[in-house]
């Protein structure tokens, strides 16, 4: 009997060693920064390294000179104080030293600060980033290619009290990624729209704010495909944790797959807001697009949020005039934290949307308004 629970304590205990001894599980006692994916991210590691070193070096000498003082010269064997008051050596030593460690550590800084700043080479494309309350909108200026990311449905139902298992990347998943190249120089110029943002990726070792009416600059080539991860790290309003960022880097041929999807599905929307469109058709589509852009302020059941933001069920605009109603969705309301979605949303997604809020959420005004209203009131 002794022995059996011996041998099943001993086999437990292996088998946690084994556990821990994995790839996965070491992983989590990291303890050191990531080197990242750009030249600037793994410069911004050297630097670290480097700088964690001259610290630990200097720890070792200032604590061991401490400690063999305080040994040696103790009262127990008999040491005397010396009776001078200053010594020119000590002085000029420990005035060189860290004047030279300065100087050698400023070398290695500059060249990472100069590398962040290098703007001037020509860039292989130039993407435009503009935060939102609270998404982001991508152009790709070179492409023709525009777009809006949000965050994803799956962490969004979870934020609204939804079951939350199953759920990966809670809060740093997103509805439209950033698709880009490998092994190419990208310029990304960073602004907003609103408030305050900053454009976040740890993987690529740098931030920029994204600031109204101010264009800033950054940089990034990355040299390993997959999925980088960040966030909006500027507080720029109540759900400033939910404006992820996700940037997908791909080998050129698939990227320029991506592109080629991406141009095709512009067509069909430009084609989607020239016909007409049925009511239950606006209204499946009204739907994702309130859950998507309106919920976050109005709640998924239309019922707003008392005191702050109104609600859509039951509203003098919703039930009223529809030319009123769509003035609102497009040019917002000054004052208020409503946004105008006309530059945000589309032709067909506004009429979508408008037509879901007066016939949804329980109101039925029975009316619909079609792509082709939308773009008459634009003009």
């Amino acid at each position: 009997m002794f022995r059996s629970k011996t041998s099943t304590r001993l086999n437990g205990l292996l088998g946690v060693g084994l556990t821990l001894g994995t790839a996965d599980a070491l992983a989590a006692w990291t303890l050191n920064l990531s080197p990242g994916v750009t030249p600037i991210s793994r410069a911004v590691f050297d630097l670290h390294t480097l700088l964690m070193w001259v610290c630990v070096v200097i720890a070792i000498g200032v604590f061991g000179v401490m400690f063999w003082s305080i040994f040696h010269h103790r009262k127990s064997r008999g040491a005397v104080p010396a009776k001078f008051t200053h010594s020119t050596i000590v002085e000029v030593v420990w005035t060189t030293i860290p004047f030279l460690i300065l100087v050698g550590t400023a070398i290695p800084a500059t060249k990472a600060i100069i590398l962040m700043e290098e703007t001037g080479e020509a860039a292989d494309m130039t993407i435009k980033v503009t935060g939102y309350q609270w998404k982001w909108k991508y152009e790709y200026l070179d492409e023709d290619i525009s777009f809006f990311s949000n965050l994803a449905a799956t962490s969004r139902d979870v934020r609204n009290g939804g079951d939350p298992r199953g759920v990966k990347n809670y809060l740093l998943e997103v509805d439209n990624e950033l698709v880009v190249p490998v092994n190419k120089r990208i310029r990304f110029l960073i602004t907003a729209d609103d408030v305050l943002h900053s454009w976040w990726i740890p993987a690529f070792g740098m931030k920029r704010d994204a600031i109204p009416g101010f264009m800033n600059e950054m940089w990034a080539s990355i040299d390993t495909p997959g999925t980088y991860r960040g966030q909006c790290a500027e507080l720029c309003g109540k759900d400033h944790g939910y404006m992820p960022i996700v940037v997908v880097a791909k080998s050129e041929v698939e990227y320029r797959q991506w592109v080629a999807g991406k141009q095709g599905a512009a067509r069909a929307e430009q084609a989607a807001a020239g016909k007409t469109w049925n009511k239950a058709e606006l209204l499946a589509r009204g739907e994702q697009v309130y859950n998507t852009s309106c919920a976050a302020c109005h709640q998924a059941n239309g019922a707003g949020l008392p005191g702050v933001f109104p609600a859509i069920t039951g509203s003098a605009v919703a039930i009223g005039p529809q030319d009123a109603h769509l003035d609102i969705v497009m040019n917002g309301k000054k004052g208020t934290a409503m946004q105008a979605f006309a530059a945000q949303l589309s032709d067909t997604d506004i009429a979508a949307v408008v037509s879901y809020q007066r016939n949804a959420l329980g109101n039925s005004v029975g009316d619909s308004v079609q792509p082709s209203d939308v773009k008459a009131k634009r003009r």
